[in-house]
């Protein structure tokens, strides 16, 4: 993960005196990763990035990876820091307390090795996680909001959400999307009595997010239309059954 250039600086800052708490927070690497480097007993990870190698592949954990996408391509952001690790941060409702425990889960599944912290914000949690090469994984990060920018998935993409698109959908639904009761008024034997029915929205200012969620709700047969230029609506009796089972509750 690091190369030997980053690793002699850090030693050199602990022979010199540092702890490795002050070298771990001046240089953004894991305090347990000096220790190894101090003590001599650092091996190689089994989970390097899957995309920098000669023969770069997808993830091997192909659905929290799918399900992480969603949830980052919905609330999640990249940022640099010290040493050019890259947090990852994916911003959870703190009202859905079991969404945030599946999206640490899904960081966990994709890099055992690292630390999943969680943020406390007014009413949300930032579950966060450092890494070199979070841009590998999620090249779709960019400068400005999303929606300023193309959002396009890159062909291994593309085809691991083929594969796994209930997780996909799960993932954006999980972070944009809300499951709702609607009512309207029904005429019944000339009595106008009040009817209510189930309905999942997903809402985002990115057409290209939108896109990838509207072919993905296609792909799984899945009828939806757009009430609004941002918004997507699954009412249907049967689609909404089908959905209901692909992303489950909210919780």
């Amino acid at each position: 993960m690091y190369d030997a250039e980053v690793r002699e600086a850090a030693l050199a800052a602990v022979r010199s005196g540092q702890s490795i708490s002050a070298v771990s927070r001046a240089t953004g690497i894991s305090r347990s990763a000096v220790r190894s480097w101090r003590d001599g007993t650092h091996r190689s990870r089994s989970s390097e990035c899957p995309r920098c190698g000669p023969d770069p592949s997808s993830p091997a954990t192909a659905t929290e990876y799918a399900y992480l996408l969603g949830q980052y391509l919905g609330d999640g952001t990249l940022s640099r820091g010290r040493g050019n690790v890259w947090s990852l941060r994916i911003a959870c409702a703190d009202a859905w307390p079991g969404i945030i425990a599946e999206c640490a889960a899904a960081i966990r599944a994709i890099r055992p090795d690292n630390t999943v912290s969680r943020l406390r914000r007014q009413g949300c949690t930032s579950v966060t996680a450092r890494w070199k090469h979070w841009p590998c994984l999620f090249p779709q990060h960019g400068p400005g909001m999303k929606h300023t920018r193309a959002i396009v998935l890159e062909p291994w993409q593309e085809e691991l959400v083929a594969e796994h698109t209930g997780e996909f959908l799960r993932g954006l639904f999980h972070s944009d999307g809300c499951r709702i009761t609607n009512w309207t008024p029904r005429k019944t034997a000339g009595d106008t009595r009040r009817y209510e029915y189930p309905r999942w929205l997903f809402s985002n200012k990115s057409t290209d997010i939108l896109g990838l969620c509207s072919t993905s709700l296609d792909r799984l047969g899945i009828a939806h239309r757009f009430p609004r230029p941002d918004t997507i609506s699954v009412a249907r009796r049967e689609a909404v059954a089908t959905l209901d089972r692909v992303a489950g509750p909210k919780h």
